[in-house]
């Protein structure tokens, strides 16, 4: 039991960490445009 004192806040900080990593991506634009590297990988050069 005395587990889920350590457990619990190692969980919320690691959902924190997943939710700023992924805010960043976005502010970062790395989600502007997934249809053209699909195209790059399919038709090459």
């Amino acid at each position: 039991m005395d587990v889920l004192y350590l457990l619990i806040p190692i969980s919320v900080l690691l959902v924190f960490a997943i939710i700023g990593v992924f805010w960043w991506a976005l502010q970062k634009g790395q989600f502007d445009n997934i249809e053209r590297e699909g195209d790059r990988i399919l038709r090459g050069d």
